[in-house]
């Protein structure tokens, strides 16, 4: 702006050199945020905007177009950029985003090479470059669950972008271990924004793209924007590699949050804008495990429908056009913003605030701060292992090739390729004779003793030894055969060398080791199934509508706008895996397939696996068990009263345990005899219509779990699922040759549990198989297994703490550890507000202006440094903090709460570590240190604990952190712990109640029993006492990374001194701002 020679001040033209379709003008440009903030600029009185049009920027040579001091040009869909150059070189006005490096944006892998150039931290990726489609490379490799480009290997789940960045058709891979497929992702068409298709595995040859690893997130993207070197805001929404399902507000736009930035964030927004010299530009940021990463610059972008933003952007943009053209008047402001006189109010999205809901709040305001859960999974078929020798040269060198031929090394194989190769040598070595139908045990043996020293040379002590090893091995080609497809989630082998030959070396030159004997370990089953899905999806609902505030759409309210911290884990087998995803989908009330659910939202953990830490003390409470159940004898040992049943050795054991185990075996036998004349037909029919040269399609549904019936399967009188008649036979049969070794005449009571499974399993997926018997072994199965499944965690209380805390040890040391976190945060958020709340000496005109204080807008850098470097303390403690956070922004959040948060950390696992961790909130008062202390779990839910046999599937403990908010902060009555548990599907599939639903039964499901406390209901259980009970057995919380403030928060909490100084000087309408700028 300047002074004309009659004393009258000219405007600055700012031309607007851009497609009309960007610039909304006249009655709509109130919707389009470019026009509400070239409305602001206007109004500041200083500017003039000159409208070029598309007219005269596609037909106009660009010497007669508009003459302006600043100009706004930006690339769109048929824009001429080169054009623009042109105009630019011939007036040169200042340019808010620079035109020449608008060029990079367009080609993804300039992109990648320009941020990696300037230090921004990108995911890690490789570059394949086909000049023509279809191209062979010889640098470019593809297997199963891995690409390799130049020797750098990505495993999936990877990422493929076309180098064209125009080109928005991005696919993500799943690995096998997830159940293979892709999910391709493309711009917003409806409510769609990305499609899974199970069926494809291979990636795409027809052009050039670039590979990147992929970063799970938590199932949110984050976009930036950024106006200037100093100031950006961040937007997140639900990520379309979740499902797809694109959320949008009652106007049809989609549904997004401000969230705040960490300094470190800042610092990549800053630089991003010097390295493609755009003032105003967007960016996608990705949160992975503490670190944040830019996968996609997108060059100019604005956000929508945030009067704030607008307020902030116009500033800046004055602030940055006075700079260029009149710097005297740069740091001159308006005593107020003028538009604010006309506009209208933006209103608010309300959530009112929630108390506890279910729980009483012993007259004190509550609110829910943390919901930690640890859950087994779902139902599942019957686990099962087959254990074998072989000495056959196929199968030893099948274990040479894939261990690198290494002798003593042992093999797995899991992936499809390699369980082909296995499946190939098994079907050489499996004679096609009818090893069940024939009736005379002698010619069977012959037939398979001549197989034996035909095919492998291997010499046997017995017939008996010889039949069981052509049964196995048949048994091992029919897993590897079901299902049609392969899967690492459920089947995996393992090679063991034994035995080992001297053998010349190829060369010449000496001798080398030949390995000619192996175990063969098959493990399978185990699968998810449709039941077990439905279970885990129905209890993430109830979940969501039972244990937040405000019933379901309270979680999803809160989850939506960043105010709901979610992680999710899973110990590594797959039923674990699939439980937590088809959970979180009822949580989340998600939609689709549950493989990238799975990828997107769930964690493995090793924490939620082991159980060698308590390897040995296990095993001396089987063997105490074994004697108890196997002898007749009575516990040698008691401390049990009438009143305190459960403190007497092997409570819970039937009287007459040995009697049941005799009527066990006998039941067994039957009910195998049964399955084997069914089996018979099969293996007759395998026989003449061999499929050994057919591999059925794969089939996704069968991966993952079914997720309906098999209607037609069951009405054909087949068993449920994918389990044939020879493998459910395989199943019984070695259930009874496992449970009583008849040469040995020893029972192995281990293997009850798995009778008990089995009869489960069968009766309520099988019950249409009619098998006489299974009712009443079933019976007899339970009677023992509700013995000794508890005692096999301990057979007096104080071994079952002791075994509790060594397998629970890292899962208790991660509880406290989220606890005390939450703690600290409420704490923090509480003083926050608290300061906040203090009366200001600020004038009522002040107080309001200070709400539109820009996040930063400083010119100079060392402010900027500043900004970045007060944080410094707090980026440590980021570092140290691998859990993705998000947190809503509270200046910029349009709802009425935006401090309300509350933190949810959810455990899947096995029934070994659901034992393990109540038997510690059971007994941990017994230890030495807490002598005299009350245990943490009341008298009557340690009677019903007691009378609570089985934790089935879907059981669950969960402790919720309440925060009392009229306590005074450093009470230990602020924060009170509840403590309910499930016990799972744990009903009889013999009993038909009246209550409950015909469908149950029709789909093969058990209901849910509802949660019990484990407190009196008007009890009061402080963090304090929950701490002190559970440390002793907790992992030490040096072992953890220390507390810190969240991630999302530390921009929040942070303040600087100086920073806000220059703020106050910049800005002297603002006379009390924050600097909390992101």
């Amino acid at each position: 702006m300047e002074v004309d020679g009659g004393g009258v001040c000219q405007k600055i033209t700012i031309g607007v050199c851009v497609m009309e379709k960007k610039v909304k003008c006249g009655c709509e440009v109130l919707s389009a945020p470019m026009g509400q903030i070239l409305d602001r600029l206007k109004a500041f009185g200083e500017f003039e905007i000159v409208h070029f049009g598309d007219k005269v920027i596609l037909e106009d040579p660009v010497e007669s177009w508009p003459i302006c001091d600043c100009l706004i040009a930006f690339f769109s869909t048929g824009y001429p950029l080169e054009k623009a150059e042109e105009y630019a070189a011939l007036r040169k006005p200042f340019l808010v985003n620079e035109l020449e490096p608008q060029h990079l944006l367009h080609d993804r892998k300039k992109v990648y090479e320009w941020l990696k150039m300037y230090g921004v931290p990108v995911p890690r990726y490789a570059h394949v470059n086909r000049e023509v489609a279809y191209q062979d490379l010889d640098y470019f490799v593809e297997e199963e669950d891995y690409i390799e480009v130049h020797g750098n290997r990505f495993w999936k789940p990877f990422v493929e972008k076309p180098v064209d960045a125009d080109d928005h058709s991005i696919m993500i891979y799943y690995p096998s271990s997830a159940g293979s497929g892709m999910k391709e992702l493309f711009r917003k068409v409806g409510n769609r924004s990305s499609v899974f298709r199970p069926d494809v595995r291979r990636v795409r040859r027809e052009g050039s793209y670039i590979y990147e690893e992929f970063l799970p997130t938590g199932g949110t993207d984050v976009k930036v924007y950024t106006v200037g070197h100093a100031y950006a805001h961040a937007e997140a929404r639900k990520s379309p590699v979740v499902d797809g399902v694109v959320m949008r507000n009652p106007d049809g736009k989609e549904v997004r949050y401000p969230v705040l930035l960490t300094p470190n964030e800042k610092q990549m927004a800053r630089d991003v804008c010097i390295a493609f010299r755009q003032s105003v530009c967007g960016f996608d940021l990705l949160r992975c495990e503490g670190r944040s990463y830019v996968c996609d610059v997108n060059g100019w972008s604005f956000v929508k429908k945030s009067y704030k933003y607008y307020d902030d952007v116009a500033c800046v943009l004055r602030k940055m056009f006075l700079d260029a053209k009149a710097p005297h008047l740069s740091s001159r402001s308006p005593p107020s913003l003028p538009w604010k006189v006309n506009e209208p109010v933006q209103q608010s999205e309300g959530l009112t605030r929630q108390g506890s809901g279910t729980i009483g709040t012993f007259g004190q305001s509550e609110e829910l701060r943390c919901v930690i859960a640890v859950i087994r999974h779902g139902d599942r078929t019957p686990k099962q292992k087959v254990k074998l020798k072989v000495t056959e040269e196929k199968l030893v060198n099948l274990m040479l090739e894939y261990n690198e031929r290494q002798p003593r090394a042992e093999t797995k194989l899991k992936s499809a390729v390699q369980l082909q190769a296995l499946l190939d040598a098994t079907r050489a070595l499996v004679p096609r004779y009818k090893l069940l139908s024939s009736g005379h045990p002698k010619v069977v043996y012959h037939f398979a003793k001549w197989f034996i020293l035909a095919d492998t040379g291997r010499e046997s002590d017995s017939e008996a030894e010889d039949i069981e090893h052509a049964e196995k091995l048949h048994q091992v080609k029919a897993v590897l055969e079901e299902g049609g497809h392969f899967s690492g989630i459920y089947r995996k082998v393992q090679l063991k060398p034994l035995k080992w030959i001297k053998v010349p070396k190829s060369n010449g030159e000496g001798e080398e080791e030949q390995p000619v004997e192996a175990l063969m370990v098959l493990k399978y089953g185990g699968v998810l199934t449709h039941a077990g899905r439905k279970q885990a999806e129905e209890l993430g609902r109830y979940f969501r509508n039972k244990m937040y505030p405000g019933e379901g759409t309270g979680l999803l309210r809160l989850h939506s706008t960043y105010r709901h911290d979610l992680k999710i884990y899973s110990s590594d087998e797959g039923r674990v895996q699939m439980s937590a995803a088809a959970f979180a989908k009822g949580l989340l009330d998600l939609e689709g397939q549950l493989t990238p659910i799975l990828v997107s939202l769930v964690s493995k953990d090793s924490m939620l696996d082991q159980l060698e830490d308590a390897s040995i003390e296990i095993k001396e409470a089987k063997a105490m068990l074994n004697e108890i159940v196997t002898s007749g004898a009575k516990s040698t040992h008691s401390n049990g009263t009438s009143e305190c049943p459960w403190m007497t050795d092997g409570t819970g054991l039937p009287s007459n345990a040995s009697e049941l185990l005799l009527q066990l075996v006998t039941l067994t036998k039957k009910v195998t005899e049964q399955v084997r004349l069914l089996a018979k037909d099969e293996d007759e029919n395998l026989t003449e219509e061999s499929s050994s040269d057919v591999i059925l399609p794969y089939d996704q549904a069968k991966a993952l779990g079914k997720t309906n019936i098999d209607v037609d399967h069951i009405a054909a009188g087949l068993p449920c699922g994918s389990e044939g008649f020879l493998l459910m036979f395989a199943r019984w049969k070695k259930l009874e040759r496992d449970l009583y070794n008849e040469r040995k005449g020893r029972f192995d009571i281990t293997k009850i549990p798995d009778v008990y499974d089995s009869c489960k399993y069968d009766l309520l997926h099988n019950a249409h198989l009619n098998l006489e018997g299974l009712d009443e072994l079933f019976k007899v199965a339970k009677l023992l297994a509700d013995g000794v499944i508890p005692n096999e965690y301990g057979i007096n209380p104080m071994q079952k703490l002791k075994i509790g805390s060594k397998i629970a040890r890292h899962l208790l040391g991660k509880i406290l550890i989220d606890l005390r976190n939450t703690r600290e945060e409420a704490i923090s958020v509480s003083e926050l507000k608290n300061n906040q709340d203090q009366p200001s000496t600020s004038t009522k005109n002040e107080k309001e202006d200070k709400d539109y204080q820009p996040k930063l807008s400083i010119k100079n850098d060392d402010a900027i440094r500043l900004s970045t470097t007060s944080d410094a303390s707090n980026d440590q403690e980021e570092e140290d903090d691998k859990e993705t956070k998000y947190r809503l922004d509270p200046k910029y959040a349009n709802v009425k709460t935006p401090e309300r948060h509350v933190r949810t950390r959810l455990y899947f696992t096995s029934e070994s570590h659901i034992h393990s961790l109540m038997n510690v909130l059971r007994y941990c008062n017994l230890d030495e240190s807490l002598q005299g202390e009350d245990s943490l779990v009341c008298q009557s839910a340690m009677e019903r604990l007691h009378k609570t046999k089985e934790l089935d599937y879907m059981s669950y403990i969960v402790i919720r952190m309440f925060e009392s908010t009229e306590v005074d902060l450093e009470s230990p009555q602020r924060f009170r712990i509840e403590l309910t548990f499930s016990r799972g599907a744990d009903s009889s599939p013999l009993e038909k109640k009246d209550t409950e639903p015909t469908s149950l039964h029709q789909e093969h499901t058990m209901p849910i029993m509802g949660p019990e406390r484990l407190q009196e209901v008007e009890s009061y259980l402080t963090l304090e006492k929950m701490e002190k009970m559970l440390r002793p057995f907790a992992m030490p919380p040096e072992d953890f990374p220390p507390a810190s403030a969240p991630a999302g928060f530390s921009g929040y909490f942070a303040k600087s001194a100086s920073v806000i100084e220059r703020l106050v000087n910049l800005w002297p309408f603002h006379k009390t701002a924050h600097a909390n700028g992101k």
